[in-house]
């Protein structure tokens, strides 16, 4: 395949890290290099992944690392033959951030963890191995109940600290994409993710970031019956008429985008619980034809600045993620998404 084309496949470094803990029940999380290894050794008839992204926290990456630490990493990656793409930034509470709808306390901390996401993306710029790709985050409150106190109030509290967080994204040359998940309070159902984009309202600097197992919990409204799409037992029509109009809805926000399979399930693992399943992407239960499914995102990509799509599969286990049939059945597929969706 010509070199020209686009999008670049990317794996994502988190699942070695998401789930994972010392906590009873939990498995060890997978270190920064072993990812690395096995994103390099997969290979489907001559072709490899083109690059990573990259969650900012330990044990991967400290956030406060010296530009000298940050360096180093840039060359480890880069001597993969990888670029780094989009970057997660460690908006949570446990991290270095806070809740986006909490107190001015809890706000200003989210807010920090993106000023670190934002210097941190820009050493890897100048180092050169980011030449594209966003910051992702999210409303980094757990949960709906809370939310559920007052949505108006606190989707309103959301977008106030979002358009501060695009601000200083901005700033810094960056782009913010917000990744709809029914764990995340505002973002738990796709109406409610385009009412909180729409609040913020700086399109330029803070999309969406479409993963396709959340969203396709989005059409059944786990967390939002309100605004399901379908109802269990639906038809294969039914299914692609409530796609489309999901898809309709939010890929003009869409600046970032997760190629994934699900199965229908809500799963989770310590603090990230309750959240949407990924699967393998050969998994005979997953819900998705994920090649057809990827179209109605990826259709006009290049428009919207999108140079890469990324594989997630959080929350696998440590024996699924260590084993070389997984990764090349991840890559297969993404090989066959830009094959029929991509560009030159």
């Amino acid at each position: 395949m010509s070199s020209d084309t686009l999008p670049r496949l990317h794996n994502a470094m988190w699942p070695g890290l998401v789930g994972k803990g010392n906590e009873p029940g939990q498995e060890p999380p997978i270190s920064l290099e072993r990812m690395l290894e096995l994103t390099a050794g997969a290979e489907v008839d001559g072709q490899k992944f083109d690059g990573i992204d990259y969650f900012l926290f330990l044990p991967h990456t400290d956030p406060n690392a010296s530009d000298d630490e940050l360096k180093k990493i840039a060359d480890l990656i880069a001597g993969y033959g990888f670029n780094v793409g989009s970057l997660v930034a460690p908006v949570w509470t446990g991290t270095v951030g806070d809740s986006a709808m909490g107190d001015a306390a809890a706000r200003e901390k989210f807010l920090n963890a993106v000023r670190m996401a934002c210097r941190i993306a820009g050493v890897f710029n100048e180092h050169g191995v980011r030449k594209y790709g966003v910051i992702r985050i999210d409303s980094a409150e757990f949960g709906v109940e809370k939310w559920r106190e007052d949505p108006k109030a606190n989707t309103a509290k959301i977008a106030e600290t979002f358009r501060e967080a695009a601000k200083i994204a901005a700033d810094h040359g960056e782009r913010l994409a917000a990744e709809g998940e029914i764990c995340w309070a505002g973002m738990h159902s796709w109406k409610d993710m385009l009412d909180l984009l729409e609040a913020v309202g700086m399109p330029e600097t803070l999309g969406f970031q479409a993963d396709m197992a959340h969203t396709y919990l989005f059409l059944m409204g786990y967390n939002a019956p309100e605004h399901a799409l379908l109802q269990p037992g639906y038809s294969e029509e039914e299914f692609y008429a409530a796609y489309e109009k999901m898809a309709e809805k939010l890929r003009p926000w869409t600046i970032d985008f997760h190629v994934a399979q699900n199965d229908g399930e809500v799963h989770g693992a310590g603090a990230h619980d309750k959240t949407g399943k990924h699967c393998p992407a050969d998994d005979p239960s997953g819900k998705l034809d994920i090649v057809r499914c990827a179209g109605y995102w990826l259709k006009d990509a290049a428009s919207r600045g999108i140079q890469h799509i990324c594989w997630d599969g959080c929350m696998f286990p440590n024996a699924m993620l260590e084993t070389p049939d997984t990764w090349n059945a991840i890559l297969d597929v993404m090989l066959k998404v830009r094959a029929a969706h991509g560009w030159t």
